[in-house]
């Protein structure tokens, strides 16, 4: 079974412009996701995808491997797709592109699902608090006893009807793994009606009857959305 990172980057971003060549301690957030997704050893090739000149040149720099999307895309799963007219995988691993410190047990864990020839799509969880949950940017997952997603949302789920003190949540950490024809099949469809209402793009698989298994971590991903989490990351590396 050969297997895929592929790495979703596209250049403009609202919260924190150019956020994927921000400087982290003489490398790129681009060039360290890279490096630290390649660095883990699980993966027979890791590919950045892209739509703009200087993230290619980012890659090409430390001699990764880019592929040059020519299509517009709503979404990472849409962009990497199309990059599978180059990339020959049975599994490929959505990692994103702002998410500088890949954790090897999670991506290690993700892909050890496969070995079960049912599961054709995978994705990470993570408990956290009834505070928490009530965040709106912390998507939440509720599964069945196989460990399948039943749904996910942006509310609280599930709803703690009689207060319960001890009850936690579980978070939707947003890396994803697709059969290589699971993820063909996902992005040929329309955009449907949950995943337009809670604008989650996993939603639509889920009304469509592919299942997802969600494979729980201890790892806190930190992403760069803000100029806070820069910082926040850049000092993570002085304590190196």
């Amino acid at each position: 079974m050969k297997i895929a990172a592929l790495i979703p980057a596209r250049f403009a971003s609202t919260r924190l412009p150019e956020k994927l060549i921000q400087d982290l301690h003489g490398k790129s957030v681009i060039q360290r996701t890279y490096q630290s997704t390649l660095e883990t050893g699980l993966f027979d090739e890791v590919w950045v995808v892209t739509d703009h000149d200087q993230i290619q040149a980012q890659v090409d720099a430390i001699g990764g491997n880019v592929f040059r999307s020519q299509k517009e895309h709503e979404s990472g799963s849409d962009r990497i797709a199309e990059a599978l007219s180059k990339v020959d995988a049975d599994v490929v691993i959505n990692v994103q592109g702002d998410e500088p410190f890949q954790d090897k047990q999670s991506l290690e864990d993700l892909v050890k699902v496969f070995q079960n020839s049912s599961i054709r799509v995978a994705s990470l969880k993570t408990k956290i608090s009834e505070d928490e949950a009530h965040n709106p940017n912390f998507v939440k997952v509720v599964t069945d006893k196989n460990g399948d997603a039943l749904y996910f949302s942006r509310s609280p789920i599930p709803y703690n009807r009689d207060k319960i003190r001890d009850l936690f949540y579980w978070k939707h950490i947003g890396i994803y793994a697709y059969r290589r024809e699971t993820l063909l099949e996902y992005t040929g469809m329309g955009k449907s009606e949950l995943e337009g209402i809670e604008m989650l793009e996993q939603l639509r698989m889920l009304e469509s009857g592919i299942k997802i298994r969600m494979v729980e971590t201890q790892h806190q991903p930190i992403a760069i959305d803000t100029a806070e989490d820069l910082a926040r990351a850049r000092r993570l590396l002085d304590m190196d």
